[in-house]
């Protein structure tokens, strides 16, 4: 009988063991970031003001003078999401007046995406591609909300060089689906 309740013991303890094992091994999983809560993370880590020299490519006379840009980015919704806006330095912020671009960026499960509202009138939304060192971020075209008369926001790319450097590339389709590549090589403001 004593044989008995030892090996019950035994065998109690082995799957109370078994059991905290694997407990321990799912809650390891849940803390285990995916890759698009790691890219959206780096990218929060660009919350502030950031100003630098754009380079349009082929040239867009009807853009006028614009040779830089001015990017915010703010976190918002208890960290939820990130706001990405663009405008001329020096202008108002008179979105009537003046372009003045709003992206938002956010996790769709295990996707990294976002919604550009863009001054064409449109909203295209893109998902996004990862470097393995998390320091680039692509994304692609998925879908458009809203006309596409003159043309869409198409892809994007966010390469951070170091905490106060990082570059953007956006790339827009005009119509007829002719790229434009704009390229902002942006410096932290010191506010």
């Amino acid at each position: 009988m004593k044989a008995f309740r030892f090996v019950l013991w035994v065998a109690l303890l082995s799957l109370v063991t078994v059991a905290f094992a694997q407990s321990d091994m799912h809650k390891s999983d849940a803390v285990q970031k995916s890759d698009a809560q790691k890219s959206f993370d780096e990218l929060k880590t660009l919350a502030g003001t950031w100003e630098g020299p754009l380079t349009v490519t082929p040239p867009q006379p009807e853009m006028g003078d614009w040779t830089a840009m001015q990017v915010t980015l703010r976190v918002t919704s208890r960290g939820n999401a990130l706001v990405h806006e663009m405008k001329e330095p020096g202008k108002p912020d008179d979105a009537g007046l003046y372009d003045h671009p709003v992206t938002m960026f956010y996790l769709d499960g295990d996707r990294l995406s976002l919604v550009h509202y863009c001054d064409a009138g449109n909203r295209p939304h893109m998902t996004a591609r990862t470097s393995p060192d998390g320091k680039k971020v692509e994304f692609d075209f998925a879908d458009l909300s809203g006309g596409n008369e003159y043309g869409h926001m198409h892809h994007a790319v966010f390469t951070i060089i170091d905490a106060n450097h990082h570059t953007e590339d956006w790339t827009y389709m005009q119509p007829g689906d002719k790229p434009v590549q704009a390229h902002f090589d942006l410096q932290r403001t010191k506010s």
